[in-house]
């Protein structure tokens, strides 16, 4: 899969930007602040309907705009596709493939497969349970449409289910027979997602421990297991023991929205236990192997976002990243990073082609560095950007 053209309009601080993409590797350099992560959030909205960083529409507006709209040309299987994501104030969105309207979101997702590594991905390791099951729901949405769908019908079931909770707090009633066919919609759609998630990190841990072995010199024992209630009980069984449970807490507190993963390093846990540079590479191989499951799954190569890596490995762990990334097959891949002279260094050093993009002053200035010499001219890209 490939991406050949981006185009932003009130995205963000993007009033408008078009960006046309030649290589495989694509660097965008700037000062912080200056949208470089605002990018890979467009691609990666363009490819899910939905941004990485923020949940609500509004917060990826800019701020001075009603609307925002986001446009990507991705040529995937020897065929070319258009992709347009609308969002107006007061309207529904819209994510349309070649000019056709997908009735329903989630009908999109999968179709282009993408895979994010950002700093806000400590969260995985020091966060709740709620960003592990968002990482297995992220890895399993785009690969299998079905599971997506349970998902969906799941957390719309739980959502009435506490809502017949509170109700019943709130007018001191209860009704055990709605309840029950709460549970029977939980059960029936949470099984399944139960069951896939269980089979994914029996395939998917191999994966993840043979890129971390990739990634450091010094080989600790890791590990990646699926905690949930579920392995051991009943699940109608499990509802029924909770309920007097769920109306004190006016909430359902047994289910796969509970469940976790837990992450270990020589038995013991990483966020405990684990240095910053250990937690870092225990990340990175985490996503490469997410990258890794899901090319297999889709027979197609996801796009790579890279925001800020180079920050945050020291020389060696960069060096065991960029030579895996240079010595696999990834597909396009995109990065952000700070420092132009440093991303120059980096590549040549590893003689790998990429195009850079270099935004400052309110511009964005697109170079082709194919292994050319020091003394080849820049060339401005079709960009057209105003200051927000």
């Amino acid at each position: 899969m490939f991406l050949q053209r981006l185009l932003l309009t009130n995205f963000k601080n993007y009033l408008r930007a078009e960006l046309e993409f030649s290589q495989q590797l694509i660097c965008f350099v700037g000062e912080n602040g200056a949208g470089k992560t605002n990018l890979l959030d467009a691609i990666y909205y363009c490819c899910l309907g939905k941004s990485y960083f923020n949940p609500t529409d509004k917060a990826n507006t800019n701020h001075e705009a009603s609307f925002f709209r986001l446009e990507g040309d991705v040529d995937k299987s020897d065929k070319r596709f258009d992709i347009v994501c609308k969002i107006a104030r007061q309207q529904k969105k819209q994510v349309l493939c070649n000019d056709i309207v997908y009735p329903r979101l989630s009908e999109h997702v999968g179709n282009f497969p993408v895979v994010m590594i950002a700093p806000d991905d400590a969260s995985l390791i020091k966060g709740g349970s709620e960003d592990r099951r968002s990482f297995l729901d992220n890895t399993l949405a785009q690969t299998d449409r079905s599971y997506l769908e349970d998902l969906i019908a799941y957390n719309k079931a739980l959502s009435q289910r506490n809502a017949s909770l509170k109700q019943f707090a709130e007018k001191s009633t209860y009704d055990e027979t709605l309840l029950a066919g709460w549970d029977e919609k939980l059960i029936t759609h949470g099984r399944p997602v139960f069951e896939k998630r269980l089979a994914l990190i029996e395939k998917f841990t191999p994966m993840f421990q043979q890129y971390y072995d990739l990634l450091v010199k010094q080989k600790e024992a890791i590990d990646c297991t699926y905690r949930s209630e579920l392995l051991e009980n009943d699940w109608r069984e499990l509802l029924h023991r909770h309920r007097e449970k769920d109306r004190i807490l006016q909430r359902t507190t047994a289910g796969i929205h509970r469940d976790d993963l837990i992450f270990l390093m020589d038995g013991y846990p990483v966020k405990r236990f684990g240095s910053q540079g250990q937690q870092k590479s225990f990340l990175i191989a985490l996503k490469l192997a997410q990258y890794e499951w899901i090319k297999a799954a889709k027979d197609c190569n996801p796009l790579l976002l890279l925001d800020d890596i180079f920050e945050k490995l020291d020389e060696s762990r960069l060096e065991q990243l960029l030579h895996t990334i240079g010595s696999r097959d990834f597909g396009q891949i995109f990065i952000t990073d700070a420092h132009p002279d440093r991303v120059q260094q980096i590549f040549h050093k590893f003689k790998m082609p990429y195009q850079q993009f270099m935004i400052r002053d309110g511009q964005i200035q697109g170079e082709d560095t194919s292994l050319k010499t020091k003394t080849s001219k820049k060339k401005k890209s079709k960009i057209k950007r105003q200051k927000s």
